[in-house]
């Protein structure tokens, strides 16, 4: 499953430029013709440095063939891994994915890009409202229209979207996590709709395998938190390892701004590393119960989780002194096997069928 938050700062995984500043009250009137060269140019509104994804948040669409391309284009120009996941994907689903990827980015920009806590939350309430529009049949904002043909087509509910905007409110109001079981609880809201979301449009709405779903996105969400300590804690002052396990290892705040590495501090991400891989594990039980077009577009997400997990091991748990990355080749291999495998469950359901 994707992770919702797509990992601010530094965006490596959804790269959209720093925000200077956002003034809603003068947001862009018209969608650009080209998002890409208008995230360039700073756009319409003027805010230099400002994502297009922000600041067209609620810009009207003049028709639906627009927010369409509105989407299509900030998924595009924003999601890395566009042409591999459009590649794995069946061809009747993309748009569906690209007007969820959408809502998300542009919930994540609204609640990370914009300077001042509250002005962040102004603007996710104003999100919410729309959102509410949308399921009412009166959305103007051109990601709304865009995704409202994706709610009606999948019959999705409401809960999820919503579980999203509360998570990115939360990051405004809490920094630090006291126990691991907080941090899950968090991961509800900020990782596991998205997996949700995924599932309602490729056809399944169980708890079976929604709670498979919820286990990868968690997991991958950890995966994300552990990789990015010290950019998080730089960058938006959030610590994500919670405090009772930074207790039991002997690591402290003060540590981590120092970026401090010794012994501790790996046996702390080793712990946190292993039993988030115990996550993975169970989330790949999801597999299996999705139909083949699927299912390789859905373990490309569970993939790559479990790389990054296998970089921090490279790295002998220091993501104190460099993030562990994923490199080119890396990448192009995940994407890889995961055609690969879906090929041979064609070839696989092929020969069933002859037989």
């Amino acid at each position: 499953m994707p992770d919702a938050r797509a990992r601010h700062p530094g965006k490596e995984s959804s790269p959209i430029s720093e925000l200077a500043s956002v003034n809603f009250d003068v947001a862009s009137s018209e969608l650009p013709h080209n998002l890409e060269s208008a995230e360039s140019a700073g756009g319409a509104s003027g805010a230099s440095g400002a994502s297009a994804a922000a600041r067209f948040a609620f810009t009207p669409a003049p028709s639906a063939a627009d927010a369409l391309q509105f989407t299509r284009e900030l998924a595009e120009s924003h999601y890395e891994n566009f042409s591999v996941v459009s590649l794995l994907l069946p061809a009747e689903l993309r748009q569906d994915f690209c007007n969820i990827y959408a809502f998300c980015r542009i919930a994540d920009d609204l609640g990370d890009e914009i300077p001042g806590g509250d002005e962040a939350l102004q603007a996710l309430d104003r999100f919410r409202a729309e959102l509410r529009d949308c399921y009412a049949g009166s959305a103007s904002a051109a990601v709304f229209v865009a995704l409202k043909q994706t709610i009606d087509k999948h019959q999705i509910p409401i809960d999820p979207f919503l579980d999203l905007i509360a998570a990115f409110e939360q990051d405004q109001r809490i920094k630090r996590y006291d126990t691991f079981e907080q941090l899950c609880d968090y991961c509800t809201r900020s990782a596991n709709p998205v997996g949700r979301l995924v599932l309602y449009v490729c056809g399944y709405r169980d708890t079976q395998r929604q709670h498979c779903s919820d286990q990868t996105c968690t997991a991958l969400q950890l995966a994300n938190f552990w990789q990015d300590v010290r950019r998080d804690l730089a960058d938006l002052d959030r610590i994500y390892l919670p405090k009772d396990s930074m207790a039991r290892f002997g690591v402290t705040e003060q540590q981590l701004r120092d970026s401090r590495l010794d012994d501790n501090y790996r046996a702390l991400i080793k712990f946190e590393v292993d039993r988030t891989e115990k996550m993975f594990d169970e989330g790949d039980k999801l597999l299996p119960m999705l139909d083949p077009t699927v299912r390789r577009h859905i373990a490309l997400f569970g993939m790559g989780g479990r790389a990054v997990l296998e970089a921090i091991r490279r790295q002998d748990f220091d993501t104190l002194s460099r993030r562990p990355t994923l490199s080119s080749i890396q990448k192009g291999k995940l994407a890889a096997r995961a055609a690969a495998n879906g090929l041979l469950g064609k070839l696989a359901g092929a020969r069933r069928t002859a037989l």
